[in-house]
């Protein structure tokens, strides 16, 4: 496979040792590479770490969608764009961490194409967000009104203590909402319509860690024991954080570590892919 020319791929950056093993983080709707910025120095010591923005995100242009029509973007569609990140960076197998929708994108690959995750971790996400209505009537709002009347809501639903808003972190996440493109978020938010990956849980064979966050208030506990139990293999942890997994991001390095090193696969090549 021939990998997608830079201008087409998603924002992204890369940290830690050019030959270690690849850990892909992907993060939640509405927010950017920032997301991860608390676990990179531990997680870079011993990995290659890719971090991608989604489409009309951080610095990823609304653009690399294909079709820009309401309702047409899917989970599938996103786990491509990061397929061609990992291609472009010349690797096989890789790790994969994401939060929320970064969470599902690796669910969504881990299904398609197992031979190349070596790890899944699940953050505060779900193999069904909900009923699709809400979604598609967010989309809309968000195309027609832009992203403010979102960011009154959204510390609500992020955070565990929604004054959490007035701190650096906060104010920087909700700046990373604002400044994000409609177009991007709401074809995001028809991804996440369509996306019920319920039937194909069993499908997923690589060792997966699910977190849950007991203050989640968007994607509650339910839906990660869920993911847990449908999951062959499953390990779920449990973790005092909101819908971000910002609050305690000691407990979940504790966590992440241990599965991390259980799991590490050597640096393989795309080019050794047949």
């Amino acid at each position: 496979m021939s990998p997608s020319p830079p201008s087409r791929l998603p924002h992204h950056r890369a940290d830690g040792p050019a030959d270690a093993p690849l850990l892909v983080l992907g993060p939640s709707l509405g927010t950017s590479t920032a997301i991860w910025d608390a676990y990179l120095p531990a997680l870079a010591a011993d990995h290659r770490v890719l971090r991608f923005d989604l489409p009309g995100h951080g610095g990823s242009p609304a653009e690399l969608l294909g079709d820009p029509e309401p309702g047409s973007t899917t989970v599938e569609d996103l786990a491509s764009l990061v397929l061609d990140l990992v291609d472009f960076h010349g690797r096989d197998r890789f790790h994969y961490a994401g939060i929320s929708l970064g969470g599902a994108i690796g669910a969504q690959l881990a299904v398609r194409c197992p031979e190349r995750i070596a790890s899944l971790v699940l953050l505060c996400t779900s193999a069904r967000f909900g009923e699709p209505q809400p979604w598609r009537e967010r989309a809309e709002s968000v195309r027609l009104k832009g992203m403010g009347p979102l960011l009154a809501a959204s510390p609500g639903r992020w955070f565990a203590d929604p004054g959490t808003a007035g701190t650096p972190v906060g104010r920087a996440l909700l700046q990373n909402l604002a400044d994000t493109d409609p177009a991007g978020y709401a074809a995001c938010c028809d991804a996440l319509a369509a996306y019920d990956l319920r039937a194909d849980l069993r499908r997923i064979k690589a060792p997966t860690l699910v977190i849950g966050g007991t203050q989640d208030v968007a994607t509650p506990l339910h839906h990660a024991r869920e993911l847990a139990g449908g999951i062959p293999g499953a390990t779920l942890t449990t973790v005092g954080c909101g819908h971000l997994a910002l609050e305690e991001p000691r407990k979940v390095e504790l966590a992440l570590h241990p599965f991390l090193a259980a799991t590490r696969v050597p640096h393989t090549s795309s080019q050794n892919r047949t």
